[in-house]
């Protein structure tokens, strides 16, 4: 395709156009609104259906009941409204229900800063709904990455029958780029299918880990049943309560259908870590400044290397146990207080330093912060250099 300068929010929208997303239910909230005032456009022009709610908790449950009769949907806000949705998001777990939630940080807590860019919805993207629960949570670092990863969102979320969260920040999805976006023979496309098995041996057929069936939409030729209880997995329908079998069943069949899968999921991106000393663990949009820091470090003969997690959730935890083999420190810059670092850490399993570098106060990091940090390491560690 020919080059085109996008937005960010506005290449969220089309990736979701392009997956097969027909239904957007949400409520305007700075930075994400321009997500919004896209699809309602976009949407119609394919067949799809735009609902400005009263508010987020009505978006998610609408997003919801959308997937569960049989279309893709997706819904897009940010800190305040991600956290109205949280209920919403357990149900989506609990019951199965494949949707995607875009959620563009910004700072907080409560209104905090509305049109600056933060990080700090990492740790309520794995951990902000109730009770034990798997997600999946990916990063786009640029306007191409807003596209691609909608695409991979929708993709990861129709084949483990889980809501996924988007991770975009104000910086990413409001700047502009000049893009070339793939074509439709060039992206692949997880399409809503129906379960390998017919109606009448549907209540005796369960998912398993290996093999995760389809959800049957509301309204089809198969009985459906959705609960936010407590259900048991082989016959699909409400448990007794109080069985703690069929409740340790599926609480741990929702938790490893994700994390048996998790190298599959996991993405990163690996930059000069051949010979680095010294790595950077970068995301978002801190990601594309501490990519100038490693050219500038680079081009000083100093050895360093980046990994960028494009999946947050499931945590990278095998790159990162790589990583902790070959290099003596690990700098994490990122825009909250040590969300993720503690992760880094917690994987490093003391192999190598960690040093965490965060700012909350709404502005971006830049390069030459993270140019201090590589400095004042390879001082420590190369005395007169």
């Amino acid at each position: 395709m020919k080059a085109q300068l996008l937005q960010g929010n506005e290449a969220v929208a089309e990736g979701a156009i392009a997956a097969g997303a027909r239904f957007f239910a949400g409520y305007p909230i700075t930075p994400s609104t321009e997500i919004a005032e896209v699809l309602s456009r976009r949407l119609p022009q394919v067949g799809g259906k735009f609902v400005q709610m009263e508010d987020e908790i009505a978006s998610m449950a609408a997003v919801v009941g959308a997937s569960m009769a049989g279309c893709k949907a997706l819904t897009a806000t940010s800190g305040p409204g991600f956290s109205l949705m949280q209920e919403a998001i357990g149900y989506a777990c609990m019951a199965q229900v494949p949707c995607v939630v875009v959620d563009v940080m910004r700072g907080g807590p409560s209104t905090g800063l509305p049109t600056d860019p933060a990080q700090g919805d990492v740790m309520q993207a794995r951990w902000g709904t109730h009770g034990e629960h798997a997600i999946i949570a990916l990063c786009p670092s640029s306007v191409e990455e807003c596209y691609t990863l909608t695409i991979e969102a929708f993709n990861l979320s129709e084949s483990y029958r889980t809501p996924v969260i988007l991770l975009s920040d104000a910086c990413v999805g409001h700047m502009r780029e000049s893009v070339e976006l793939p074509g439709p023979d060039e992206i692949r496309i997880a399409e809503r299918g129906e379960p390998g098995c017919e109606p009448d041996e549907y209540d005796t057929t369960a998912s398993t880990i290996d093999h995760i069936m389809p959800a049957p939409p509301l309204g089809s030729r198969y009985t459906v049943h959705a609960t936010g209880l407590v259900y048991d997995r082989q016959r699909a329908c409400l448990a007794e309560t109080g069985d703690p079998e069929i409740a340790g069943d599926l609480g741990r069949y929702l938790r490893e259908k994700i994390y048996h899968h998790r190298n599959a999921i996991a993405r990163v991106e690996e930059v000069e870590m051949a010979d680095a000393e010294v790595a950077i663990f970068a995301y978002g949009s801190v990601a594309r400044s501490a990519m100038e820091a490693l050219r500038r470090a680079r081009r000083e003969g100093l050895p360093v290397g980046l990994l960028r997690p494009l999946t947050l959730w499931p945590f990278p935890t095998a790159a990162v146990d790589r990583m902790a083999e070959q290099v003596r420190t690990v700098i994490v810059p990122e825009m909250n207080l040590k969300q993720m670092s503690w992760e880094v850490q917690a994987a490093v399993e003391g192999r190598a330093r960690v040093v965490d570098y965060g700012r909350v106060d709404g502005r971006l990091i830049r390069p030459k912060e993270i140019d201090a940090l590589i400095r004042e390491e390879f001082r420590h560690h190369r005395p007169g250099q």
